[in-house]
């Protein structure tokens, strides 16, 4: 294996990881700022009042985007998976 290869298997696999992360982070960071402006128009310093409204946005994402996160995922393994035949000297 040259170091092209594997270079280019861990540019794959951080693009993959960056995809799948990026719609659950960004759920997460505008919930978080919503709340946030709430906290300071009410004038509320709960910190566990963000908590909750995060954790059930991200399971409210992991459902809407779970198909399609499986879907990625999959096509990513198989590419692995097919690339090995070529790997072997």
């Amino acid at each position: 294996m040259t170091p092209e290869t594997v270079m280019s298997m861990t540019y794959l696999a951080m693009k993959v990881a960056l995809i799948m992360a990026g719609p659950l982070l960004i759920t997460t960071l505008v919930v978080g700022l919503l709340i946030s402006i709430f906290q300071a128009a009410t004038q509320i310093n709960e910190m566990t009042l963000s908590f909750i409204p995060k954790l059930l946005a991200v399971g409210a994402a992991l459902v809407m985007l779970g198909p399609w996160l499986i879907v990625t995922m999959v096509e990513y393994i198989q590419s692995i998976l097919n690339q090995i035949p070529n790997m072997v000297i």
